[in-house]
């Protein structure tokens, strides 16, 4: 499986990019309930707070709208992909940054899977985020993989 990058989202046309894996004995469809629920990332994931999907609900689906913030960024964002328990992408917005950020939930032979996660970025918050802070996003990206398949 790849991500699939919408137009001027891909890797060598992004100045942001930013991919994290891991490997984890966690059923695959654990890890999506898991990921699906967003109104619960800020429990597992202490970089998200204020969590909103349109219309309310607490787990996400395709096409979806939610508002949310992480690294200190209000964002609108909307669902782009949705194959259950196998991919999820969205698009996020806000003043200064567009990003896509896509994740891979691959099943492992013998249980587990491999989760990828992979984020591109434009925009001048986002290019100064990278500047000020190179590995930031990195290490937190990696947190929530480590609380995905906790």
């Amino acid at each position: 499986m790849t991500i699939r990058w919408p137009d001027g989202f891909a890797p060598a046309n992004s100045p942001v990019h930013v991919v994290n894996r891991i490997e984890t004995a966690t059923n695959p469809q654990i890890v999506w309930r898991r990921l699906i629920r967003a109104a619960d990332w800020p429990l597992i994931y202490a970089n998200a707070s204020k969590v909103k999907i349109e219309g309310g609900g607490a787990d996400l689906f395709a096409g979806a709208h939610f508002t949310w913030r992480t690294f200190g960024v209000a964002l609108k964002t909307r669902v782009t992909e949705f194959d259950p328990e196998t991919r999820i992408a969205w698009l996020a917005e806000s003043s200064g940054v567009r990003a896509y950020h896509a994740w891979l939930i691959t099943p492992r032979d013998g249980g587990g899977c491999t989760i990828l996660t992979e984020e591109t970025q434009h925009g001048l918050i986002a290019r100064a985020g990278r500047l000020l802070f190179p590995r930031r996003m990195e290490h937190w990206h990696q947190k929530w993989l480590e609380a995905l398949s906790a």
